[in-house]
């Protein structure tokens, strides 16, 4: 391997836009949580496809390792470069390509982001729906297979990416997929690459699926003496088949961080955030259904609100809760779990972990998109301490085994990462394996985000 003859060619070929300076570097770096740092060597910024290839053409003949990057908000270090080598930020790959109205699609660049897409659709009646809370370029969002709090209607990334243009590992660009509502035209290339976690290919462009903007929009919170409740109501709620656009938990811990961070005076105990979408008259209706449901689980406390200015303060608020609980312990990092099982089973999921966490000297505040069964416990750990944060990821594994024991995954929308990779023969079985088999015969050299996803990467 040469380092240096790569950075050598690199540089001819993007000039400034190849930067080796320090605060680039430990930018590049740097995690959201508990993972030490680990810069690259350079960082490449490219401007087009064509400059991605040629940028793993020349990585690929020195053998130097390549890690895509978008916004940095990943929270299990996929992004960070563990054997150096060279990261591409997309951020200049920033353009929304073509809106297609009347088919409700659009192609964009990685590097945009999903709220920069939205303003852009603002004047179309359409919206980008996944939303994972951080403003997280679509890139990114494709490849670690990203949801967040309106996947419970709208689905995730899966489910909203119709179509791919990839560099593979040899610099070849792929496209995969169409603009077409389905197919049954081969292997699903598509579902492939999104939640490889840039493993197989970097993601170049995207043609995604959008939705129409709601004519009506209704919020609401509610809160419950205790954690139980609360949860067999999300779980009577699905069953019913309420179609909620968002049905959020939050601890009394998580309420309490909450309110210290965004001034929001909620009782401090257990919530349910919602949020309706549809006609008003459709709205109206399924409000009225989950308040009737509410009401027999012994919630209360209500707050309705229809007015945007409101709604948008109540989401950012649950959308900063992560720093607002890093906030609660000064100084301290973050272990965040992410598990994700049946709807039956979420209940008995959240009472253990609770019961867990109350049992460890770790803080742990529980939140999360429940209406997917999908919850986190947020561990904070203070920095430098050895012995919390063993405890801390030992309270993470033993999650981890409750979710698979209750038929659930190891990761619901955080993906793999570093963080997960010990798990993952546990939920696949000999199917890792063939994920390793797969890695292998698109990237032999294994030059791409080495480290993650499968074994022996």
């Amino acid at each position: 391997m040469s380092t240096q003859e790569a950075l050598s060619a690199l540089s001819q070929l993007l000039g400034d836009r190849l930067s080796r300076s320090k605060s680039d570097l430990a930018a590049h770096g740097a995690s959201e949580t508990h993972f030490p740092p680990a810069p690259p060597e350079a960082v490449a910024y490219p401007e087009t496809t064509d400059e991605v290839s040629q940028i793993v053409q020349i990585c690929a003949r020195h053998g130097v390792p390549v890690t895509g990057w978008g916004a940095g908000t990943s929270l299990e270090g996929h992004a960070l470069a563990t054997r150096g080598g060279v990261t591409v930020d997309f951020g200049r790959m920033n353009k929304v390509l073509r809106v297609n109205p009347e088919d409700m699609d659009v192609t964009v660049q990685p590097g945009c982001t999903r709220e920069a897409l939205n303003q852009e659709l603002r004047a179309t009646g359409l919206f980008f729906p996944v939303d994972p809370g951080a403003n997280a370029s679509l890139g990114g969002m494709a490849a670690t297979r990203a949801s967040g709090t309106t996947a419970v209607r709208y689905g995730t990334m899966r489910d909203n990416v119709l179509a791919l243009e990839v560099v593979l590992a040899d610099g070849r660009v792929i496209r995969t997929g169409t603009r077409a509502r389905k197919s049954s035209a081969g292997y699903d290339l598509t579902g492939l690459f999104v939640g490889s976690e840039g493993t197989l290919g970097l993601i170049t462009e995207l043609t995604l699926r959008l939705q129409g903007q709601p004519e009506a929009i209704s919020s609401a919170l509610c809160a419950f003496d205790e954690i139980g409740p609360a949860v067999d109501c999300v779980i009577a709620t699905i069953q019913m088949g309420i179609p909620m656009a968002r049905i959020e938990f939050l601890d009394a811990a998580s309420v309490a961080a909450v309110n210290a961070a965004s001034n929001t005076g909620l009782p401090v105990m257990p919530h349910l955030m919602v949020e309706f979408h549809g006609s008003e008259a459709g709205v109206a209706e399924q409000a009225e259904s989950f308040g009737a449901l509410v009401e027999d689980f012994g919630g209360h406390d209500f707050r309705w609100s229809s007015k945007t200015e409101e709604r948008n303060a109540l989401w950012e608020a649950r959308h900063r809760a992560y720093w607002s609980i890093l906030a609660s312990k000064p100084g301290a990092t973050a272990v965040v779990t992410d598990m994700c099982v049946p709807i039956s089973r979420l209940a008995q999921a959240v009472e253990e972990t609770r019961a867990d966490i109350a049992q460890s000297s770790i803080p742990g505040p529980i939140l999360g998109h429940v209406g997917d069964g999908n919850f986190h416990a947020i561990l904070l750990v203070e920095q430098g301490n050895r012995a919390e944060m063993e405890e801390a990821l030992a309270l993470s594994g033993r999650m981890v085994e409750r979710a698979l024991t209750l038929g659930g995954t190891v990761t619901g929308e955080h993906g793999v990462g570093m963080g997960k990779l010990g798990y993952m023969e546990s939920e696949h079985g000999q199917g890792w394996e063939v994920m390793g088999e797969i890695k292998r015969a698109l990237d032999p050299a294994n030059i791409l985000n080495p480290g993650k996803v499968v074994r022996g990467n």
